[in-house]
């Protein structure tokens, strides 16, 4: 393979990577080992994906929930590859149905190579996690997967339907985050708490704590949309609104803003584009439309917070603890 696990593009370990640093040095290399194929193509989009500088934040849920709940084995490596490798074929599959060119700062898979080379890749990188996740061999780890699968699935459906309809309202917009990002979270806390034969309770603790960190991680990406900037977002401010997305910030600022600033707002989500990307910004920022998505976002946080008390004290949880805080704390 052209690419090795300490090639300067892969993800970097940071502080909260410590504790596990063995163990997902183990998933980088067990994702490149995964990514073999005869097709030489299907190997040079997935490494370009996969390695294009993402925070792995899914599969090293599922090495700190397993860890925390003192699971010694190592069947975690091979689901915390197959989770992340469930995530990056969304990627590809999101960004050809958004028609995104830039993904953390570099082009799109199908900016570089199409849209057909991209779906199909999707579907190899789905159709390997199967394939590992038969490997691991147990039947709830199954279950809790191939149902995530359907959920997310449903949730990309619903954020398409959701696309130029300024009538959504805050609560389909959080039950499409749930779906479309919070599951595959919950996924991977959830099935890391199995792997280590949790009690059902720190099983539900675990699942709710990946919910809640997802929804969290969601809440402060779509604030970020309308104020961050490109350099250090990998994506250029005001990308949802063109793309006539109604996120929170926007329904947040419809429903407290005067009449004519929800009038201005529905027909720039009708509209997609950024013609009045300007007028937007003023918009959200008399209502307080950050500081309230900001708001949910810590709400969230302090959820997942309180699902960690079922846990036993360890640096793991700790880990888990601050990734929980990095959440809401983050700028990119």
């Amino acid at each position: 393979m052209s690419v090795n696990a300490t090639s300067p593009n892969a993800a970097a370990p940071s502080p909260i990577h410590a504790v596990v640093a063995d163990d997902f040095a183990a998933v980088n290399r067990s994702i490149l080992d995964q990514l073999a194929s005869r097709i030489p193509l299907v190997e040079t989009i997935g490494q370009y994906i996969i390695e294009s500088g993402g925070k792995r934040l899914r599969p090293l849920l599922v090495l700190l929930a397993a860890r925390a709940l003192n699971y010694d084995g190592e069947k975690h490596i091979t689901l915390a590859t197959l989770i992340e490798f469930m995530h990056t074929s969304t990627l590809l599959h999101d960004d050809v149905v958004d028609e995104s060119h830039m993904r953390r700062g570099k082009a799109t898979a199908n900016d570089a190579w199409g849209n057909a080379p991209s779906v199909l890749v999707g579907d190899f990188l789905y159709s390997r996690s199967f394939q590992m996740m038969v490997e691991i061999g147990s039947m709830r780890v199954m279950e809790i997967l191939s149902a995530a699968t359907c959920t997310i699935a449903e949730g990309e459906v619903q954020q398409l339907t959701n696309v130029g309809n300024p009538d959504t309202d805050e609560a389909a917009y959080f039950e499409t985050i749930q779906g479309k990002t919070a599951m595959l979270f919950e996924a991977a806390s959830h099935t890391g708490a199995i792997l280590a034969d949790a009690t059902p309770q720190q099983e539900q603790a675990m699942a709710a704590y990946g919910r809640y960190l997802g929804l969290a991680f969601q809440l402060v990406d779509d604030l970020l949309d309308y104020q961050g900037d490109a350099r250090s977002m990998g994506k250029n401010v005001g990308d949802d609104l063109a793309e006539g997305k109604p996120t929170l910030p926007l329904i947040q600022a419809m429903a407290v803003g005067t009449p004519e600033q929800a009038k201005l707002i529905r027909r720039a989500i009708r509209k997609g584009g950024l013609e009045h990307l300007d007028e937007v910004l003023a918009v959200i920022d008399a209502t307080g439309s950050l500081d309230y998505t900001r708001q949910k976002a810590e709400e969230m946080s302090a959820r997942a917070l309180a699902e960690l008390e079922h846990l036993p004290a360890s640096p793991y949880r700790d880990s888990m603890a601050e990734l929980a805080k990095l959440a809401v704390e983050r700028k990119t």
